[in-house]
């Protein structure tokens, strides 16, 4: 796997793009060490070790290791309606052109959490968080002036029943 980091317009945030399909193999302990992390993110080292029959230290340079390697990230997962964002959509876009540059030009938006190229209706979905209805319609605007941007079709959030980032180790 290859991470590019980007820094975007208004400086500052940075942006990490996945190219490639290679993954890094994981031995059982590794995957035992995720799973322990995606149930707690913040849970001690040393009841990561007991968990999986490691040390404390040993865990640290195996969760070093990870991190570096890019398998996972540790982050706080915030709930946009509490952040003051009520409305989210994924937007569909079809492009001409460059795919994988209209996919780094809306890699930049800050409204922007998600972009994916896909098969399929649409050569791109992206995600995003929004103030109102009035901000979604700003964002599309943009996304609509984009160039290589031919259309866009919003995809509105009415009521969210599941979100995991628990996929698994297998």
């Amino acid at each position: 796997m290859v991470n590019r980091h980007q820094e975007n317009s208004n400086g500052g945030r940075r942006v990490t793009v996945r190219e490639g399909s290679n993954h890094a193999l994981l031995d059982d302990v590794a995957k035992q060490i995720i799973e322990q992390l995606q149930e707690d993110g913040r849970r001690p080292y040393a009841s990561i070790g007991k968990a999986v029959g490691l040390s404390e230290a040993a865990v640290r340079q195996r969760v070093q290791r990870l991190l570096d390697a890019g398998v996972m990230q540790i982050v706080a997962v915030t709930d946009p309606l509490q952040l003051g964002f009520p409305r989210q959509a994924m937007i569909g876009l079809r492009t001409d052109g460059d795919l994988e540059a209209v996919a780094d030009r809306l890699a930049e938006f800050e409204e922007i959490d998600y972009v994916v190229i896909t098969a399929g209706s649409f050569d791109l979905l992206a995600e995003v968080v929004c103030r109102n209805d009035a901000h979604l319609l700003e964002i599309l605007q943009k996304l609509r002036g984009v160039p290589g941007v031919l259309s866009t079709e919003a995809f509105v959030y009415l009521k969210l029943r599941k979100q995991t980032y628990s996929w698994g180790t297998a």
